[in-house]
């Protein structure tokens, strides 16, 4: 298990994973002190004068799209859409930006009628219309072009600024839960590029539309009733990583992980899609598993939240020499 936390250090370290703090913290993100909140899925800006918000996402894997420029396109727009969902944000519709190489190469037109497609189909899907975009395109080097980015602005609506939810867990002993279905799929990984260090395939993880409304709707619903104390998506990097995003400094987790099947860097670094973890009171469990089942979702209990450290099978790691390992990486890049 304790390879298990030295690849979490490894990934927390490539770019892709690595905090961006230290480049917003140079400019003004609080114009106006309507910016509420940057730390979670979706940045949370206030209507002015209101109590009303917008939740706004931008999104897009260009390792998923260049494997399947179909799915990866239709992942972009679904994690806007639980991005949003995870503050508590009706998701209302996006925009894009479609960055491709020369679209004269047959490959590349090919790249962007196959995006354009997957777009079509999440957005009808999702009830998540398409209200403005553009494209960048000809963005190659030496005749190489850079992978297939079509990048996706979310954009929603917080009725009530009181009902919202924070990424960071918020008080130790309460009960996290993984919701949405836990497969294990390693294609297209950060685990499989960075770890394992093999060429990238062609399959990327699968994005199942009515799942991914199902259980973004069931997460609005816990947000609006006050049901759980803390939400994040499951994305880049696997349920590891989520629940890294989630500790802080003075809270940490105690992970039992023994309800799932396969090998524990499968479970804790998959990119399946269509999940969040959850933290609740656990007084709230009964009812927080009735209100599931009856809206069939899958969930499963991995842990509690706990102090200081990340702890799985007895094998420990303090959560700040993780945050400084993640927050140092482009500092150290520039200096």
């Amino acid at each position: 298990m304790s390879k298990v936390l030295e690849n979490l250090k490894t990934l927390l370290q490539v770019p892709d994973l690595a905090s961006k703090k230290w480049i917003y913290e140079q400019y003004d993100s609080q114009v106006m002190n309507d910016t509420l909140y940057t730390r979670g899925d979706a940045a949370i800006v206030r209507v002015h004068n209101t109590n009303k918000a917008l939740a706004i996402s931008t999104d897009c894997t260009p390792r998923y799209v260049e494997a399947d420029p179909f799915e990866g396109a239709k992942q972009a727009v679904a994690e806007t859409y639980r991005n949003i969902s995870a503050v508590g944000g009706k998701p209302l519709a996006i925009t894009n930006c479609l960055n491709f190489g020369n679209p004269q190469k047959p490959e590349i037109m090919g790249q962007i009628v196959l995006a354009i497609q997957g777009i079509t189909e999440a957005c009808k899907a999702l009830d998540y219309p398409v209200v403005s975009g553009n494209v960048s395109l000809y963005n190659e080097t030496d005749g190489k072009a850079i992978q297939p980015t079509p990048a996706i602005g979310g954009v929603g609506l917080l009725k009530d600024l009181n009902k919202r939810c924070d990424a960071k867990f918020k008080m130790a002993g309460d009960a996290i839960f993984v919701i949405g279905k836990n497969e294990g799929h390693l294609g297209c990984s950060l685990y499989e590029r960075e770890i394992l260090k093999i060429a990238p395939q062609k399959n990327p993880p699968k994005v199942d539309l009515a799942e991914e409304k199902k259980n973004s709707e069931f997460i609005r619903e816990l947000i609006e009733s006050s049901s759980i104390n803390a939400c994040h998506d499951v994305s880049d990097g696997g349920l590891l990583v989520a629940l890294f995003e989630m500790c802080s400094e003075k809270l940490g987790c105690d992970l039992d992980i023994s309800e799932f099947v396969g090998e524990e860097n499968q479970i804790l670094f998959s990119e399946d899609q269509s999940r969040y973890v959850v933290a609740l009171d656990c007084a709230m469990v009964t009812e927080f598993k009735k209100k599931a089942e009856k809206k069939g979702v899958s969930l499963v209990k991995i842990g509690e939240t706990s102090k200081e450290k990340i702890r799985i099978s007895g094998v420990e790691v303090e959560v700040k020499e993780l945050t400084k390992l993640n927050e140092m990486v482009f500092e150290k890049a520039f200096f």
